[in-house]
């Protein structure tokens, strides 16, 4: 199926997003991770091509192809705002959401804002639980901006051998590992502007925590259908983030995945591509 690539004007951000599928058919929003953008889910789409929904995701600013006015606050709320805004410009009045990594935090914001609008949720190593931080996630996200060094600590990241350790850690086969994709994902972070907004994006992660109890009592009081897969050795998120959901859901799908590392779609694609497509066939 063809992967359209486009752009919309939302709030003075021009944010480029890939589509596919019927324009009339169900919809998928998916929302991708750090340093990453919505070419991740380039091999997801065309896997996906014979399932009966249309696929949408969108860059967010400070990431991959969209361009964010000039001053733009580069915080969770403000990277929510868009993306709302985004499924405003769209019209899109109903959707199932895939969230993964900083996609949890921008998504489940969308859940609470406006849950009338989530028909279900697909999280992959998307966490929303104290239990599935890891202890470097914690250490890393307790970093303060003024405190003298955590700047570069911060920066490290956005190195090549910082995005090596986020695409290998916890990969049993890192051979699977396309190189294409981490060479994109740093010709983006090297964008001018781009490590400015990605260290306060950093900077501002710990304020997701105290949105945990909100989403989970979204969880809980709406029990929308939920389908988890998981990459068991993330070095950020603990599987016990994962089966933390089914306290929320209880009939929720979980599935951790052993040999797969944070980018779980980098390596068990073949894997995780029937488990969303029959949860998506179920939805519609």
């Amino acid at each position: 199926m063809a992967i359209h690539h486009r752009t919309v004007e939302v709030a003075g951000a021009s944010v480029a997003y890939r589509e596919s599928g019927p324009p009339d058919a169900p919809v998928l929003l998916l929302l991708h991770g750090f340093p990453t953008a919505s070419h991740q889910f380039t091999r997801l789409m065309d896997a996906l091509g014979d399932t009966p929904y249309r696929l949408i995701a969108p860059d967010y600013p400070g990431f991959g192809r969209t361009e964010a006015p000039h001053g733009f606050t580069y915080s969770f709320d403000r990277l929510a705002d868009i993306v709302e805004g985004f499924t405003d410009a769209l019209g899109l009045d109903r959707f199932a959401l895939y969230v993964f990594d900083f996609g949890a935090p921008v998504g489940l914001r969308l859940a609470t804002r406006r849950p009338q609008r989530i028909t279900g949720l697909i999280v992959q190593n998307g966490n929303a639980y104290d239990e599935g931080l890891s202890d470097a996630a914690r250490e890393f996200a307790g970093l303060s901006r003024e405190v003298p060094g955590n700047e570069e600590r911060v920066r490290g990241l956005f190195t090549e051998e910082g995005t090596r350790f986020q695409y290998e850690t916890g990969v049993a086969d890192p051979s699977l590992l396309s190189p294409d994709t981490q060479t994109l994902d740093l010709h983006y972070l090297g964008l001018p502007g781009r490590a400015d907004a990605q260290a306060d994006l950093a900077f501002d992660y710990a304020s997701n925590f105290a949105h945990y109890p909100h989403w989970q009592a979204w969880l809980r009081t709406a029990r929308p259908p939920v389908l988890v897969v998981w990459g068991a050795g993330d070095p950020f998120f603990t599987p016990a983030g994962a089966r933390a959901y089914l306290r929320d859901v209880p009939d929720a799908e979980v599935h951790v995945l052993e040999g797969a590392g944070h980018f779980a779609l980098e390596t068990h694609l073949p894997r995780i591509t029937p488990l969303i497509a029959t949860f998506l066939t179920k939805l519609a």
